[in-house]
């Protein structure tokens, strides 16, 4: 199982960075990960909400392969504790060998195209937060979820 976190728009704040690149290292001993990052639209000023979620989703959606399993974080997703999102990821690891492909997606949400394709939703928080700061605790609740299911201690510490 591979595991790919999709999102729109770079990673600006320095500190945010390096809190994924951190992460993003301890994930890797544990499970096939990567990272891809789409673009802001450009002069997207002029386009109505709808329009960008549906440029957005075609984008979202070219980077998908058929078999991928698309997890999007959304704030009317399904809620866990970090024992729960363990257990989730669990299960998607052993009922399946296609790779597990979370997305952030940009400003205005999802495109009603890319809900339709999605096999999952999950809420990080009834909070929100800023899209590059979702990248970070997402990367942390991931490493956390990895750690339990190998009974690694950080989960605890």
């Amino acid at each position: 199982m591979k595991v790919r976190l999709i999102q729109i728009g770079k990673t600006t704040e320095a500190y945010l960075q390096e809190g994924i690149g951190v992460y993003e290292k301890r994930i890797k001993p544990f499970v096939g990960f990567e990272t891809e990052t789409i673009p802001v639209l450009r002069d997207n000023q002029h386009l109505r909400r709808e329009q960008v979620k549906e440029k957005e989703g075609e984008l979202i959606l070219a980077r998908l392969k058929p078999d991928d399993i698309l997890v999007l974080l959304d704030e009317r997703g399904k809620r866990f504790d970090s024992e729960g999102f363990a257990r989730f990821l669990e299960k998607q690891f052993v009922h399946s060998s296609r790779s597990l492909c979370f997305v952030i997606g940009g400003a205005y949400g999802f495109s009603a195209e890319v809900y339709a394709r999605a096999q999952h939703q999950v809420a990080l928080s009834e909070m929100t937060f800023s899209h590059q700061l979702v990248r970070l605790i997402f990367m942390e609740q991931l490493y956390r979820a990895l750690t339990i299911l190998n009974n690694h201690p950080y989960h605890h510490a």
